[in-house]
């Protein structure tokens, strides 16, 4: 068997358009190299976009991509991830399968006792025996394990499993505070566990515990300021059986644009002489059709983290030809900015309420009880998006709302 293997593709996920486009290159260049592997079928390990209802241009560019493994005879294989579920249950790979683009191959059902016994896809022409559990958040997917009917491992003939959850034997040091599960959380006996959800590439290959091949591709294109920043790019493995057992798993890296990382260390400095270091920074750069990373750290000794002049930086940088630019301010902090003790086994509403007594008169608005408009906001802003509705639906309404609430608050008095 030959087959391609990704996950997290998250299509639709960057906000901007520019790299919106360099998601969808990328997940074109998977489409084509497995065609270019002739590959018997394709693996989609979860989070084929990212959420369970992508707009319309979104869905109409992933549907003529998957059209064009279909026309060359190549089935895909999927399981939806955590970004693929609505709160009510609901996932657009539903519809794929429907037209006959994909199918998940999460099937089963409950037995007497109680467990839920899986159900294999065959491929038709492989013989390849495939199954696997869906992603959900929280790790709400491990009662699922938990419950599983464990006789599938002793099936005989070739076999997948997709997955798509955090595993903590390939856990990186970084995520060390990600919920996770053991390997053993995964039925034995598989010759490849093909992997998602969390954005890294590793492989855990143990066959004495019974696990082999056990696979995370990473996201075909980094999702966030700081995947881009740790990974650079994407890509996606093609695992061919026939080969060597040390050659069997090939690495297809996706490059789309070179990372240029801009490292302001602002410790001890003023806004001032820190906005005249990345503006040097930003002088000896070289920008050119790249993907330009600003992070600012360091406690300023002066001056707010607001005052630090990005602006300009951005500003030269994009005149000189920088494809994008991304900054991050959030290790950037004041010396002016007051700690504020607090007791960390305190339940979560007492701390709330104490920072709040301590801090409410600073958050005061046109003679508003600061107190107050913080707990409204709190209160506020805690809501979750509806339903179908589209992020930039969802920021439209919470600013408008936010606003009615200022101002019904500014009439009380």
């Amino acid at each position: 068997m030959r087959f391609s293997h990704t996950a997290d593709c998250h299509i639709g996920g960057h906000r901007d358009t520019r790299l919106r486009d360099l998601t969808e290159r990328a997940f074109m260049q998977f489409i084509d190299g497995s065609i270019k592997h002739r590959v018997d079928f394709a693996i989609i390990a979860g989070d084929l976009f990212n959420t369970a209802i992508p707009g319309i241009d979104t869905l109409k560019f992933t549907v003529t991509q998957l059209g064009r493994l279909r026309s060359q005879g190549i089935p895909v294989y999927a399981i939806p991830g955590s970004h693929d579920y609505s709160p009510s249950g609901k996932t657009m790979l539903d519809v794929l399968e429907e037209a006959g683009l994909l199918m998940n191959v999460c099937k089963g059902n409950v037995t007497t006792e109680g467990k839920l016994k899986l159900a294999f896809t065959i491929d038709k022409k492989t013989g390849v025996k495939l199954t696997g559990v869906i992603g959900r958040r929280g790790m709400l997917d491990r009662a699922i394990y938990e419950e599983l009917d464990r006789s599938i491992e002793r099936e005989t003939g070739k076999k997948v499993f997709l997955f798509h959850t955090s595993i903590s034997e390939l856990k990186p040091q970084h995520l060390a505070e990600m919920e996770s599960a053991p390997v053993s959380f995964l039925p034995k006996g598989f010759d490849y566990y093909a992997g998602g959800h969390v954005h890294i590439v590793e492989r855990y290959d143990e066959a004495a515990r019974g696990y082999r091949n056990v696979v995370y591709p990473g996201p075909l294109f980094p999702n966030s300021f700081s995947e881009l920043e740790r990974l650079g790019s994407g890509g996606y493995y093609v695992y061919d059986d026939a080969r060597q057992e040390g050659e069997r798993l090939i690495r297809e890296e996706l490059p789309q644009k070179r990372v240029v990382k801009i490292e302001l260390d602002a410790q001890g400095m003023s806004a001032h002489d820190a906005s005249a270091k990345l503006a040097s920074q930003a002088a000896v750069a070289e920008p050119q059709d790249s993907i330009v990373l600003v992070r600012a750290t360091g406690m300023l000794s002066s001056g707010n983290p607001g005052d630090l002049d990005l602006r300009s930086a951005v500003r030269h940088l994009e005149d000189r030809g920088a494809y994008i630019v991304l900054r991050s301010t959030s290790q950037l902090t004041s010396s002016e900015f007051k700690a504020t003790q607090i007791d960390p086994n305190a339940p979560h509403q007492d701390l709330q309420e104490r920072l709040l007594a301590e801090h409410g008169a600073e958050l005061a608005l046109d003679g508003m009880d600061g107190t107050a408009l913080a707990r409204e906001l709190l209160k506020l802003l805690s809501r979750e998006a509806i339903e179908g509705e589209k992020l930039h639906e969802y920021e439209s309404r919470m600013t408008l709302e936010t606003l009615k609430l200022i101002d019904d608050l500014r009439k009380r008095g």
